[in-house]
């Protein structure tokens, strides 16, 4: 039986909703969860009551439908960040994590930080040679030696990719700077995939680029729970330190000006 509101926040710093560190500042910056529990329980009521996410449009999407988050794919992070804008009036705007069932962007939630379109027209033909190097491998023989020339060909190939995906995000901060996700990585080096993608990276970021400047941000977890256990539906939990944490350093910086 699926719970009917959300549950208790989970064991963690409950005056922290996202964290990371700085290297302009030499310091971690930081955001609260707090005006934004109340609205991010309003957004979990809603997802149940309506069994959707697109619930302000007129015409549903069956792609939408909240059934996806019990599915074989499992559930998701949504987020909310409340904020203020240059005339004082209070702005609540939500987010969903990564892709919801294939869409990237939908009315009413915040867009992801890359250039969709582009991404879809730049990575097209890397990708399709990846998936023929996959099938090149399963025709090759176990443990023989062109079939590991194949995996090691592949391993490279998606390497590659992954820098040239990362390199089209846009990460803005509050210091009016706009730089390339790989340039406000701490500590440098390769990110994970998914970096970028997550609720509080999407959230602050568009608050950033709209002028905005958040008081709270808070996520919780919606749908069937992930294989490790780490993720149950109704839960509250804190932006991940190995995705976000290497960003939001730089994304969080200069908000303590605001």
């Amino acid at each position: 039986m699926q719970p009917t509101s959300i549950s208790p926040l989970g064991e963690f710093d409950p005056a922290v909703s996202c964290r990371g560190w700085c290297v302009r500042c030499g310091r971690e910056h930081t955001l609260p969860i707090g005006p934004a529990r109340g609205p991010a329980l309003d957004l979990f009521d809603r997802m149940e009551a309506a069994g959707r996410i697109d619930f302000d449009s007129p015409e549903p999407d069956p792609r939408l439908s909240t059934d996806y988050l019990y599915g074989k794919a499992g559930g998701q992070m949504f987020g909310v960040l409340v904020a203020v804008d240059g005339f004082g009036a209070t702005v609540v705007l939500k987010a969903f994590s990564g892709q919801y069932n294939s869409v990237w962007e939908l009315d009413g939630w915040a867009p992801p930080l890359i250039d969709t379109a582009r991404f879809r027209r730049d990575t097209f033909e890397a990708e399709q040679r990846i998936k023929v190097l996959g099938r090149e491998i399963v025709a090759q023989p176990l443990g023989s030696p062109a079939r590991d020339r194949l995996i090691h060909k592949r391993r490279r190939a998606s390497a590659t990719l992954m820098q040239e995906i990362h390199a089209m995000y846009r990460l803005p901060n509050f210091r009016g700077r706009v730089v390339p996700l790989p340039l406000a990585v701490h500590p440098e080096g390769n990110a994970p995939t998914g970096t970028g993608d997550c609720c509080a990276p999407k959230l602050i970021g568009y608050a950033a680029a709209h002028g905005l400047t958040p008081l709270g941000l808070a996520e919780f977890y919606f749908g069937r729970a992930n294989r490790s256990g780490t993720r149950e539906h109704g839960r509250f939990y804190p932006s991940c330190l190995d995705k976000c944490g290497r960003i939001l350093g730089f994304m969080l910086c200069g908000l303590e000006d605001e």
